[in-house]
């Protein structure tokens, strides 16, 4: 076992040297970090699941599905995949687990679309024990309908997808001219846009029942594996702060890519309206669907105000719904750091800074980062698949070492 396990290192290491990096200049995007593609050592690789329940289905069992007993079927459902690596020189005391955000799944971290190394590989090869999932009912964790309820298909290619992958041609937000990085057309029968699109998986339409499964699940994780870092994207932003909330002593730190809740959100409808506001959710705690630890306590959502301000914050284009005053504080989430990243060409650039603003009245640090400010340009939503990847990555590494590993750096 121990010649297979070095065999597989040599050859993961071999691999990797083999990937290239691009769009790198002599000021050194990756500001002193390793880069993946220069190798590095993995001590020990696997994968588990976490809160597998079994529950007794209402289908009766038949030949094909069961047994011949005319009693009920047995069944598991809410298990959660997670492929773990650990580098053998581990430099940093916590752990990353990394969640992919809606339709998709963990590939998005291993990976791009055109064969580069993942943010997985980049904070192994920086000395992170990192820890991959696929969201329960995605991917490897197996969907469940008479648990789940429906699914919704993967997004279309003319829609969602490609507007991802081609926002400046989609002109539905100002900013979405600046888009870059993405790698190749950006469109269908394109090679790494094909690679893309066929990793899009269906998901839960039921946001309750996700944010419940997902909560649970990544809570179970980290009792199982102890202090850790969250980095969500997109969808998976509101798990992030659900997560922290519900373990705050084994959350060191969050970032949340292009993601995170709020009261009630906006849409991009073009020049010159630009955004509209989206209309209200049926359940709303403030920044996710389902209960979140509040100071003064609240029992049920209806106890919650909100209130659109004003004016829009100086540069940006829409009012951000917030708390009415006196602001109820999230006690739990103030327990640690938070940085909120966002492309600059993304529609979040524009609308994002309102989970920010939640998040300080509500009296939790955290830091607000649109990527074009500190000189990482042409990046939308997808940002850890695209071009200057790494450049990226490297950033919110920097990020973790001076706010979570050497102490808070207060709200900004």
């Amino acid at each position: 076992m121990k010649n297979l396990q070095r065999l597989a290192v040599g050859a993961l290491t071999t691999m990797l040297i083999g990937c290239g990096v691009q769009g790198q200049t002599q000021k050194d995007p990756l500001k002193g970090f390793r880069n993946p593609s220069e190798g590095f050592e993995i001590a020990r690789q696997g994968m588990f699941f976490v809160n597998g329940e079994y529950y007794t289905s209402r289908v009766e069992k038949t030949t094909a599905t069961c047994t011949t007993a005319p009693q009920p079927c047995e069944y598991m459902a809410g298990q959660m995949y997670v492929d773990y690596q650990i580098p053998r020189s581990v430099r940093h005391p916590y752990p990353i687990v990394m969640v992919h955000g809606a339709g998709q799944t963990g590939t998005n971290f291993l990976s791009t679309p055109d064969d580069r190394p993942g943010w997985a590989q980049f904070f192994l090869a920086n000395g992170y024990a990192v820890y991959v999932v696929d969201q329960t009912g995605r991917g490897r964790s197996v969907y469940t309908t008479e648990v789940y309820g429906p699914t919704r298909p993967p997004f279309d290619v003319e829609g969602r997808i490609q507007n991802w992958s081609l926002q400046q041609e989609s002109k539905l937000f100002p900013n979405a001219h600046l888009h870059t990085q993405w790698p190749g057309t950006g469109k269908s029968r394109d090679p790494f846009f094909d690679q893309f699109y066929a990793s899009q998986v269906q998901l839960m339409v039921d946001p309750v029942k996700t944010q419940e499964y997902a909560q649970k699940a990544l809570s179970a994780l980290l009792d199982r594996i102890g202090p850790a870092i969250l980095l969500t994207h997109s969808q998976s932003g509101t798990f992030g702060f659900l997560v922290a909330d519900k373990r705050p002593d084994l959350v060191k730190g969050v970032v949340t890519v292009e993601g995170g809740g709020m009261p009630r959100g906006f849409t991009p409808v073009g020049s010159p309206r630009w955004f509209e506001d989206a209309p209200p959710p049926d359940v709303t705690w403030g920044l996710a669907s389902i209960p979140l630890t509040y100071s003064p306590a609240v029992a049920e959502p209806r106890q919650l105000t909100f209130v659109q301000e004003s004016m829009p914050a100086p540069g940006k284009l829409v009012r951000c719904w917030v708390q009415a005053s006196p602001a109820r504080q999230l006690p739990n989430l103030q327990k640690m750091p938070h940085l909120l990243v966002v492309g600059e060409a993304s529609a979040a650039s524009s609308t994002n800074h309102c989970v920010s603003r939640y998040l300080t009245q509500a009296g939790v640090r955290n830091t607000w980062v649109n990527l074009g400010d500190v000189g990482i340009h042409g990046n939308g939503h997808m940002m850890m698949l695209e071009k200057n990847s790494l450049e990226i990555a490297a950033f919110l590494a920097g990020w973790l070492v001076d706010n979570v590993e050497k102490g808070p750096k207060g709200i900004s």
